[in-house]
């Protein structure tokens, strides 16, 4: 992805949809050290909320909730 002349960026179509980011909707930039997240503004995103999101959808093992209960319960 490359920076524009004005200093712009398009956001992939799937991380729109993810954050819900339409046409107009409003956006905020948060700097943590040397990591940038963009955030729909407005939101009330608390550190567990964004760590959350960060993790989301990067599961490898392909478990259901009745697995994922027995392991947790030593069963």
């Amino acid at each position: 992805m490359r920076v524009t002349t004005k200093g712009q960026v398009t956001i992939p179509q799937d991380i729109r949809e993810r954050l819900g980011i339409e046409p107009g909707t409003e956006v905020e930039f948060r700097l943590e050290g040397t990591t940038v997240t963009l955030v729909p503004a407005g939101r009330n995103s608390t550190r567990g909320k964004r760590i959350v999101g960060r993790l989301r959808g990067r599961a490898t093992v392909r478990m259901s909730t009745d697995q994922i209960m027995a392991l947790t319960r030593g069963g």
